[in-house]
This record gives C-alpha cells, structure tokens and sequence, in this order.
C-alpha cells in the first residue's frame, strides 16, 4: 500500500511539472510584445474538447495599442455560429521583465514570462456556458514564428482536470 501512495505522489508530482519559457531563450525571432501586439492583427483560432472533437471556430480582429510598457489589446471575437465576444486586455511589463494582464472576464491578473520567441501566460477566465459562469485556468503558450505569424495553443482546466485546448494562428501585415 505504501509504494502504491507513493507512486500516485510522484505522478502526481510529475504532472505539476512543466515546461520553463526560459528553453527558449535562443530562438529567433525574439518575441517583444508591444512590437508585435502593436497594430491591427487577425487570429483564426478553434476550441477542441479534452477527446479532441472541435466544439468552436473563431476569428478574432484585435487592435494593439501601447504607451511606453502599458499596452491595450482589444480582441473583437466572432464565432462560427454567428455570436460575437470583446474583451480589452491591460498588458504591463514588470521591471523583472515579466508581464502582467488583466481583461473584465480575467479573475485577477494573468502573469507571463517571455523568453526568446515563447510567450507563457498563466491566468483564470471567466468562462460562459450555456447561461452558467465557470472558473477555468488557462495555461497558455505563444510563439513568434516569424514577423507576421503567431501561433498559440492554451491549456484549459478545473481543478487540475483537462476540459480541452485553445488552438490560435495570428496574422499581421507588415507595412
């Protein structure tokens, strides 16, 4: 019964475990966020179940906007049935470097960490569903592909329990 304890401790350790941004300091293009969230952008982007079916299509149109290290994201959504979702995002560099969020359905602040081409945000939404409010926590991952292309794929879970993935593919013209 012991190892068994055990072995479910060290699972369940291993599963906390994750991915540090900072393996990716030395890939290019490097990612400064208030160059490329700077602008008009588009994003195509899909919602896939923990089973891996396709629940949800978007587009969104977004417009970045920056005073020094405060930057403003307005993410204008419309949905493959037809519906439409705004959320403006308050983007803020840290001194260490860091970044720090905050959007009306985000609960508290996102916190990220960019490092090389890899952005690492960490934050709880607000997430309606059929006429309910749920608490999930994204986990979620940018790279900078090159100037124009962004790719993004996020981790939603409760309690620890994976309810599926965030897949996004931005575009930004380049003048």
């Amino acid at each position: 019964m012991r190892a068994l304890i055990v072995l479910l401790f060290a699972l369940c350790m291993a599963g906390c475990t994750g991915t540090d941004v900072r393996q990716y300091a030395a890939e290019q293009p490097a990612l400064e966020l208030s160059d490329y969230l700077n602008g008009e952008l588009e994003a195509w982007g899909m919602f896939q179940n923990r089973s891996g079916e396709v629940v949800k299509r978007f587009h969104v149109a977004l417009t970045g906007t920056w005073q020094g290290d405060v930057g403003t994201l307005d993410e204008r959504f419309t949905y493959s049935d037809g519906s439409t979702e705004r959320r403006v995002w308050t983007l803020r560099r840290q001194a260490d470097g860091s970044w720090r969020g905050t959007a009306g359905d985000v609960v508290g602040e996102a916190i990220g960490e960019v490092s090389g081409n890899a952005l690492h945000w960490r934050y709880q939404l607000l997430l309606k569903v059929d006429g309910e409010q749920y608490v999930v926590d994204f986990d979620d991952w940018m790279f900078l592909m090159d100037q124009r292309v962004m790719l993004n794929r996020a981790r939603m879970s409760k309690w620890g329990i994976d309810l599926g993935q965030v897949t996004l593919s931005f575009y930004k013209p380049v003048k």
